[in-house]
């Protein structure tokens, strides 16, 4: 009895032995190494021909702009002073005033309506260049065989106060050792691309 528990005992032994190498050599074979990408949006943003264009042309726009408010407010201080030549109270006098109120309204909602534009055009801008980047990035990925792509930016030390919580939210790749770095690869294929500025 004792010999048949003990046979027993030593096949249920050997059975668990073998199912347990079955098992681990199937987990084994199993397990699928993921090839991962790394770009740096802020990178790619400050280097590609796309931006530094679309920053020249920014820059341009802004000069244009500037000499506008600043004819706009030439007229305002001549209706001024004009004004100040007449006695106050006079008809004359009523008229420049309000013909100065018109042109200090023009200037201001001048001022505001162009500050608005470039608020806009950079977001359109930015957006169109982001989304050509996603198309570029996820081209490249497929071409390579990669499984997954992260934003990798590293941050600019020393880091401001005011930035430093950010950067501690927005930094999530700490490490990509043996990661696929695509930066270079996305400035190019932007750099390639017909004029992509508005």
């Amino acid at each position: 009895m004792k010999s048949k528990t003990m046979i027993t005992g030593v096949v249920i032994g050997v059975v668990a032995l073998f199912a347990t190498f079955e098992y681990s050599g199937a987990a084994q074979s199993g397990v699928t190494t993921s090839r991962v990408g790394v770009v740096s949006i802020r990178t790619v943003f400050d280097k590609t021909r796309q931006q530094a264009q679309y920053q020249t042309k920014a820059v341009a726009k802004r000069t244009r702009d500037r000499a506008q408010l600043e004819a706009l407010a030439q007229e305002v201080k001549s209706a001024e002073e004009e004004m100040g030549t007449h006695k106050q109270g006079t008809t004359e006098y009523l008229k420049l005033m309000q013909n100065v109120i018109q042109k200090r309204a023009q200037l201001e909602a001048q001022q505001e309506y162009l500050k608005q534009q470039t608020m806009l055009e950079n977001k359109l801008w930015m957006e169109k260049l982001y989304e050509q980047t996603l198309k570029i990035v996820t081209a490249l990925a497929q071409e390579k065989g990669l499984d997954l792509v992260l934003e990798r930016t590293e941050p600019s030390f020393p880091i401001s106060s005011d930035e430093l919580m950010a950067t501690f939210s927005t930094h999530k790749v700490l490490y990509a050792g043996g990661s696929v770095d695509l930066t270079n690869e996305v400035i190019s294929r932007l750099d390639a691309m017909d004029d992509i500025v508005p």
